[in-house]
Order: structure tokens, then C-alpha cells, then sequence
């Protein structure tokens, strides 16, 4: 029998109702190229957020997602939650911080957030995979194609075995209250009197009486990068 709603989301959405944690592991992995722990954490925290909330996500907002960190958390949330950045219903706080805050317009919200203690003891749960991951990622040493290999292995094996643990030992989950942004505006263009390219009418420069792109201008940006927020021009 065919879901009701969103027809992109029924593959998800079935998933999220048969609590098929593997299925939805499997889906975020589409999005986010490989199988690691923290996208294992981010499927879960958006799977726990969006049953506590009980709303069918249609892509058209009716669901907030704010993220507090640009790791692989991230794309599980993503993924799961269907929250984007292209629909308008994820928000990015530059907090560092592995947590979610997922909630319903009335602003009726429950935060997950990845247990300090837990995440601790990875290292010692999982020695091997952590010990490849220092020395192939954190500290970018020389190395055969066999160990990268062995590392991917090690922690898509990990992202599953993760799965069975419970969400209360795993996480710190607080329901809360938020004031839920209104809904995204539509934004008129300008068309860049350089490049000929248009441009969102917030994010042009007007100098006398002519439109510029940010780019063209050579004003300063803010952009996001695996570094965090940084201030360009």
C-alpha cells in the first residue's frame, strides 16, 4: 500500500515507521559516501527526533532541524529528517557541538545531544579503527591502500554495532520550547551589471545606481568550509 505524503520521502518514511535503523544507515550513506559512527549518531538522533515529534516530513518546512555541527552528524540528520539547507528547514549553529534540536512549527522541540562520557570511550571500544583514523585522517601519514581500506572497513562495521545501543545511553535528549524562524521569504534578483549573472536581491551591492554580485564587488563573505565559519573576500 503507497504512503501518503511526499513520494520522495516513502522509502525513508517507511523506514522511520518499521524502525529499520540498518535501512536508514544504508540511505544516509547515499548521501554521505561512506558508513562511519557519527553518521550512525546522526541517523539516530534524527530518527528519535522525528517519532518524539510525530510529523511526516513533505519538504515544504513543516519540520526545523538545527544542527550544531558540520561533521558526519550532519548528513545523517539530513538525510533522515529530510531538513536541508535547500528547503529551507535546517539551520546551522556554529556551535561544535554533536546535537540536533528538531521541531514541529509550534516550536515544540526535543534536542539530542551525543553523550560526552559515551563518545569518550569510543577510542577504548574501538582501538584499532580509532589508531588508523590518527594516522591516516588526523595526522595525514603516508599509507598503503590496504590500511585506508582496513579503516573504512573497521568503521562501517563500527556505524552498525552502534545501532543496537540504546538511545538513552548514547545520547542526552531534553524536550524544549523554541521560537521556530518564520517561513523562508522569496527574494526578487538583480542582475549583476559585471558578470550579467543574477543574484539574490539580498546579497547584491548597489553602487550608484548599479547592481554588483559579492563577487565582482570584492566585498567581504562569510563561508563555510571543513574549517568552520570564516569571513572571505
Amino acid at each position: 500500500m503507497e504512503m501518503q505524503g511526499n513520494p520522495f520521502r516513502n522509502e525513508i518514511e517507511g523506514l522511520i515507521k518499521t524502525g529499520d535503523l540498518r535501512g536508514l544507515l544504508q540511505k544516509a550513506g547515499e548521501l554521505h559516501g561512506h558508513w562511519c559512527n557519527y553518521l550512525a549518531y546522526g541517523v539516530m538522533a534524527g530518527y528519535y527526533g522525528i517519532k518524539e515529534v510525530g510529523v511526516t516530513n513533505t519538504g515544504m518546512e513543516e519540520i526545523i532541524a538545527i544542527v550544531e555541527t558540520n561533521n558526519c552528524f550532519s548528513d545523517g540528520v539530513q538525510m533522515i529528517t529530510g531538513c536541508t539547507l535547500g528547503n529551507n528547514s535546517l539551520i546551522y549553529r556554529d556551535w561544535g557541538k554533536t546535537s540536533v534540536t528538531i521541531s514541529m512549527r509550534d516550536g515544540q522541540a526535543v534536542r539530542v545531544a551525543l553523550d560526552p562520557d559515551f563518545e569518550d570511550k569510543r577510542p577504548e571500544v574501538y582501538p584499532d579503527a580509532y589508531e588508523l583514523f590518527d594516522r591516516l585522517v588526523v595526522k595525514r601519514e603516508p599509507s598503503e591502500p590496504e590500511e585506508y581500506s582496513k579503516m573504512m572497513l573497521l568503521f562501517s562495521e563500527m556505524s552498525v554495532r552502534e545501532l543496537s545501543i540504546p538511545f538513552d545511553k548514547m545520547f542526552h535528549i531534553t524536550k524544549t520550547t523554541i521560537d521556530v524562524p518564520e517561513y523562508a521569504p522569496i527574494f526578487e534578483s538583480k542582475r549583476c551589471s559585471v558578470c550579467g549573472e543574477n543574484v539574490m536581491e539580498t546579497r547584491v551591492i548597489e553602487k550608484e545606481g548599479k547592481y554588483f554580485c559579492i563577487g565582482c564587488s570584492g566585498s567581504e563573505y562569510n563561508m563555510l568550509s571543513g574549517q568552520g565559519i570564516s569571513l572571505e573576500r
